[in-house]
């Protein structure tokens, strides 16, 4: 089991990116629009600075929902090897099996 300061962070992290992910689209939009002037640029880029580093989706880090292991995770069923290890052989998960060959 993660720690629990680790598991909150992490969570902190989501709310953050989710209350700024409009305004960093919105901020990369005009970044990217070629129509805008170089000084423009460099303002938006200002403003990208000033918004909170955590609001970064790159610093987030994805945890397992059952134990809080950030490694060996697995997007398509939110969980840990580990854990998917251990749902599997209680029969928790439907359609998979230890494989045997």
């Amino acid at each position: 089991m993660a720690k629990k300061s680790q598991i909150n962070r992490d969570n902190r992290r989501k709310r953050l990116i989710e209350r700024h992910s409009a305004r960093r689209a919105e901020l990369r939009k005009r970044l990217k629009d070629p129509e805008v002037p170089f000084e423009e640029k460099l303002e938006i880029q200002e403003k990208f600075a000033k918004l909170p580093r955590n609001s970064c989706p790159t610093r987030l880090n994805r945890r397992c929902e059952v134990s809080g292991r950030s490694k060996s995770y697995y997007r398509k069923f939110g969980i840990s090897r580990i854990a998917l290890r251990e749902l599997t052989l209680r029969g928790q998960l439907p359609g998979m099996r230890k494989s045997s060959w």
